[in-house]
């Protein structure tokens, strides 16, 4: 018997190579699978002008940034912005400042998608190969109430449908909401809040996003940088004896042999 709806996920129509240049941008759940690609040594960039929301906000961090990735992870919070009334600009940050100067409203399927287009567009320009996946965040916003939080989700999900269809090939989508709310439907993957994902249920995603897109260089590299990894992490009793300082010996050839066959490799 199978005591939980597992989310099918197709094999990817591009692969995520080892050490790969990427960008990850949008909501805090950009910001711990984006982490996560960091620990394990991808030159990833990850919300370099902090969380972004919105697809507004999404295509203000693409056009800042100045960096050319070949792969890139856009995740969706929210279509709700707000407005700085004397500008008639959304902003990405309130800055604390007082509420009666902006003004809060909802963005349609269509201005996300244009906004989301405009992204991709200008990460095109940059990189000619560059391929991006689409996903939206299995966090629930409270303060919109949760049936206003599963409106926002909705016209998310028609947008990042859109988006897949007009840049077939070269924009995915990858079912981190389904996955959270389908499949690990239970309170136990969730933070204490009840709202975010626990470190679990981000751990178990990453993990689906390497059956997904990992090619078997990718793969073959992380088993190697896992000893790496976590002998780096060793905190010894006695830092200045024989058998750790031939400890961290073989850890510097088994560094310098990685980055040899890996050019983008650091273990820094």
């Amino acid at each position: 018997m199978e005591f939980r709806t597992k989310v099918d996920i197709p094999h990817g129509g591009f692969t995520i190579e080892p050490c790969e240049r990427m960008l990850f941008v949008g909501s805090c759940f950009a910001d711990n699978i984006g982490r996560r690609f960091q620990e394990e040594k991808f030159q990833a960039t990850v919300n370099p002008f902090g969380v972004m929301y919105n697809p507004a906000s999404i295509l203000h961090t693409v056009r800042r940034t100045d960096c050319s990735p070949r792969r890139v992870v856009l995740t969706l919070g929210t279509n709700h912005v707000y407005i700085l009334k004397s500008t008639g600009e959304i902003v990405d940050n309130c800055r604390k400042r007082p509420a009666r100067l902006f003004e809060e409203r909802e963005l349609t399927v269509d201005e996300c998608v244009g906004y989301l287009a405009q992204a991709v567009d200008e990460l095109v320009s940059r990189c000619s190969d560059v391929r991006v996946i689409v996903t939206v965040s299995p966090i629930r916003y409270a303060k919109y109430g949760y049936h206003g939080s599963q409106l926002s989700k909705a016209t998310l999900l028609l947008a990042a449908d859109r988006l897949v269809a007009m840049y077939g090939g070269r924009v995915e989508y990858f079912p981190a909401y389904e996955i959270v709310c389908d499949e690990l439907r239970d309170y136990r993957f969730y933070a204490d809040d009840m709202l975010h994902p626990s470190a679990v249920a981000v751990e178990y995603i990453w993990q689906r996003m390497q059956e997904t897109y990992f090619s078997a260089d990718t793969m073959s590299f992380l088993r190697e940088w896992q000893p790496i990894k976590k002998g780096l992490a060793h905190r010894p009793s006695d830092p200045q004896s024989a058998e750790y300082l031939e400890f961290r010996e073989r850890l510097r050839v088994m560094t310098e042999q990685l980055a040899s066959r890996y050019p983008g490799f650091s273990a820094d």
